[in-house]
């Protein structure tokens, strides 16, 4: 069983060229969002917490052509599980939001599987100044992507699994940064992991994370939540809590995990606008 590439056989010129998603034979390629801007509406899988209905926000994307990311299942979710990381990152023993406050993703990379063995790999990055010439580094040095941006703590196809599988991680990781308040990270750490099932390196991430919006967007959060308000309003943009969140530990959350929901073409419960989402169908064979 191999991971499929979803941009191994298209040359790199026509992914900058195309701005659409195109096929290689029975193979869906897809562009990622930097290079297809002709897509409209918003991407998600509303619940009862989202405040928007599927006719507004729905799990494809509507372009040139249309996409649909894959149906996970528990099939799905086996066959990542199957993958053995041969060098998982270590947990961050320091919080990055204090050591390294302006931490920022980089657009232009992608984050790759290199496969070792009979389902084990390495991860890796490729940056090469911009995101197509990333895709066609990676691609060539066989290297499957899976995922747009720096690999990360979270990167690994056993984080894409939990990602994948919980399409509503706010809600659970809000509880237990509540539960938590003022007690020590590995306490947010452990909840996290026994709620959602992150590996160790992404919990603590998430955990960090969770801590820096206790203490920078506490008020605004609490109004959200005593006010009982959706993840997205009427016109499609977050509540206040979410973009605090978006906006003082996003930056730093998304270079430390590596792995989003967004730049792995992933639904979740926010809805997001299309155009900043990755489409890739993490296939394997």
């Amino acid at each position: 069983m191999k991971i499929r590439n979803v941009f191994r056989c298209v040359p790199i010129g026509l992914l900058v060229f195309s701005l659409a998603v195109v096929a290689c034979g029975e193979e869906p390629v897809i562009a990622p969002p930097a290079l297809d801007t002709t897509c409209k509406g918003l991407f998600g899988s509303p619940n009862a917490s989202t405040g928007l209905d599927t006719d507004v926000c729905f799990p494809r994307i509507e372009g040139v052509r249309t996409w649909t990311p894959r149906a996970w299942d528990a099939a799905g979710f086996a066959e990542l599980l199957s993958w053995t990381l041969d060098d998982p990152p270590p947990v961050q023993t320091e919080n990055p939001y204090e050591t390294t406050p302006d931490l920022a993703p980089d657009p232009n990379a992608v984050c790759a599987v290199m496969v070792t063995g009979d389902h084990t790999y390495r991860l890796e990055t490729f940056t090469e100044g911009t995101v197509a010439a990333s895709i066609e580094a990676a691609r060539t040095a066989g290297g499957f992507i899976t995922h747009g941006g720096v690999c990360g703590a979270c990167s690994s196809l056993a984080d894409l699994e939990v990602y994948a599988r919980i399409p509503d991680q706010t809600d659970p990781v809000r509880s237990c940064a509540m539960s938590n308040l003022g007690a020590p990270v590995e306490d947010t750490d452990v909840c996290i992991q026994e709620a959602v099932g992150f590996t160790p390196p992404c919990s603590r991430v998430w955990a960090y994370n969770a801590i820096n919006d206790g203490e920078l967007c506490r008020e605004i959060c609490l109004i959200s939540l005593i006010d009982n308000e959706p993840y997205n309003q009427e016109d499609g943009s977050i509540n206040a809590c979410l973009q605090c969140d978006e906006d003082v530990s996003g930056p730093v959350f998304k270079a430390s995990a590596g792995r989003t929901r967004r730049n792995s073409g992933l639904a979740s419960a926010i809805c997001r606008p299309c155009e900043t989402v990755w489409r890739m169908d993490h296939l394997y064979e």
